[in-house]
């Protein structure tokens, strides 16, 4: 890879011709990385994502087409208002070409509506509602990385094959736990299994002890938790001090990211199944780039969406050079016929819904013995082909569809 930093890359662009940049709006090539820097998914996301953004405009030689590379960043707070307006300045104001990560669904929506609005590109890694490539779909719109649909699919059919037939559902009150909780019940019920119930919790809940007692008290073999970040973290600890794990039921996590298990430790977490797009050291490319993310993060290894968000910059970027401009539809246009070739998956591709089909994993925890080293968390148990892991294209009700 071309190792070139973005600030010597447009030092040395200073000095070209101006008809080198012809194609490229404004001269510059502008990413803005929309995400939570402070709230419950910052581990996930927040500032591993920026670095891996400027990561791969340092990988691709700091420019292309003969434009400068630049990254910008802002923390959307998990409010809608708050992303709406920051991309709507970013569009209108700052000249971006291209506004990726977004983690908070109802963000990413109102980002991929403005992208459709001001004719830029939304290249969404973080959030998971599968509405973006069903109602609210968009020809400015790619869903990257992951989808709700994916991941309650691949670990409830996963847990209800082996006789973990009824669940009951711990929900983060908003519309990605929602949809978490929506598929992963359906896929739950198509294999045989009950739903016994829901509670749902505001975002941010620090007590979950109503919650996981209700759970209990269903008698459900599995308690499902459809929230993520630290109300996923929270609530597993708390299901452990109150004895319900040692009591029998399972704690079935619908959306846990590397760092949660950090957070836990493998002491209470060994077993656990669990859905990726990624992981750090699944491949020899994997590792040695997560080994370098690594050195620059306090030795934190990266998150499997903090991978997307390099690979997904990485696609974008090879088709501006291929089509030779950073105009929003050239680009979607190159990025749909690229094949998606990146250290995660082969040969993966952009739908016409907006949805990428990738290869899914299904990871188990390993135990404290297994692990060689801090980070050393998985091993694959299964890769499910990303025709078998999304929605099917006829159930979207995208009305790109033809």
């Amino acid at each position: 890879m071309r190792k070139v930093h973005t600030a010597l890359a447009a030092l040395m662009v200073c000095g070209l011709p101006a008809a080198g940049l012809a194609q490229t709006s404004d001269d510059v090539v502008k990413i803005g990385v929309l995400t939570d820097m402070a709230g419950p998914y910052s581990d996930n996301l927040g500032a591993g994502t920026v670095l891996a953004a400027e990561m791969a405009a340092e990988d691709f030689g700091g420019s292309v087409n003969g434009a400068p590379i630049e990254i910008i960043s802002a923390d959307h707070q998990n409010k809608a208002d708050v992303g709406s307006s920051l991309v709507r300045r970013w569009f209108d104001v700052e000249e971006v070409d291209m506004v990726t990560e977004l983690g908070s669904s109802a963000v990413a929506v109102a980002a991929q509506d403005l992208a459709e609005q001001e004719d830029k590109i939304a290249l969404i890694t973080g959030a998971g509602s599968p509405a973006l490539t069903g109602e609210h779909c968009s020809p400015n719109g790619i869903h990257w990385a992951y989808d709700n649909y994916a991941y309650g699919n691949v670990v409830a059919s996963a847990l209800v094959a082996e006789g973990k037939d009824s669940w009951y559902f711990l929900t983060a009150d908003y519309s990605f736990g929602h949809s978490l909780e929506e598929v992963a019940a359906q896929f739950v019920e198509a294999n045989g299994g009950e739903v016994l119930g829901t509670s749902r919790h505001p975002l941010g809940t620090s007590d979950f002890s109503s919650y996981l007692l209700q759970a209990q008290s269903s008698g459900a073999k599995v308690i499902g938790l459809a929230n993520a970040g630290s109300d996923m973290i929270n609530s597993m600890k708390q299901a452990r001090e109150f004895g319900i794990i040692q009591g029998g039921q399972d704690m079935a996590g619908l959306l846990v990211n590397l760092p949660d298990i950090h957070a836990l430790g493998l002491e209470d977490t060994q077993g656990l199944l669990l859905a990726e797009n990624a992981y750090w050291k699944m491949n020899d490319e994997t590792e040695e780039w997560s080994r370098r993310f690594m050195e620059r993060f306090d030795g934190r290894a990266p998150s499997s969406l903090q991978i997307a968000v390099y690979t997904g910059v990485m696609h974008y970027l090879e088709a501006i050079e291929a089509a030779g401009t950073d105009e929003a539809d050239a680009v979607m246009s190159k990025m749909r016929e690229l094949p998606i070739n990146d250290m995660t998956t082969d040969e993966a591709y952009i739908r016409e819904d907006g949805r990428v089909i990738r290869d899914m994993y299904l990871m188990q925890v390993k135990t404290p013995e297994e692990s060689t080293e801090e980070w050393d968390f998985y091993e694959i148990a299964a890769t499910v082909p990303g025709e078998e892991a999304y929605r099917p294209l006829s159930e979207g009700g995208c009305e790109l569809v033809e």
